[in-house]
């Protein structure tokens, strides 16, 4: 069997329910036809670069599959007349990546990121500078 990473794209106005339900009816297909899924990744919901039928963001989902071709273009054939997909990409690998992907070990990089820029505490006294000078121009005396 061959061996795929399949991402797909789901519409920005169903819940993350419904996303795990096209996961389960898209694996179901799957091993119908005699493959398997293994990692399967929800990068969550993400801004898009352009619109995609009025759609500024998309649920992104990836799943690593081993199954033979005729089992993906089923899978593909189906989400082509699903009306919650709005893109799928289908590439075949070498070998399955049972580690995190890219997308989701930059998400943690920018989480930790996000959590020392408010861990820092006070900041730091102005030293001998002293305190700030009024910039309020002078009101004129009145007459």
């Amino acid at each position: 069997m061959a061996l795929y990473e399949h991402v797909f794209l789901a519409r920005q106005d169903i819940s993350t329910q419904q996303v795990e339900a096209l996961v389960e009816q898209f694996k179901t297909v799957l091993e119908e036809n005699g493959g398997k899924v293994g990692k399967i990744e929800t990068w969550g919901l993400r801004t898009l670069t352009y619109r995609i039928n009025k759609n500024r963001k998309a649920h992104y989902t990836l799943m690593n599959v081993d199954a033979p071709h005729a089992a993906v273009a089923e899978m593909e054939r189906l989400q082509g007349l699903n009306e919650d997909i709005l893109r799928f990409m289908t590439i075949r690998v070498e070998e399955l990546d049972e580690e995190q992907s890219a997308m989701m070990q930059k998400r943690d990089r920018d989480d930790r990121r996000r959590g020392d820029r408010n861990d820092r505490g006070p900041r730091p006294d102005r030293g001998d500078r002293g305190p700030r000078p009024d910039r309020r121009p002078e009101a004129p005396a009145a007459e």
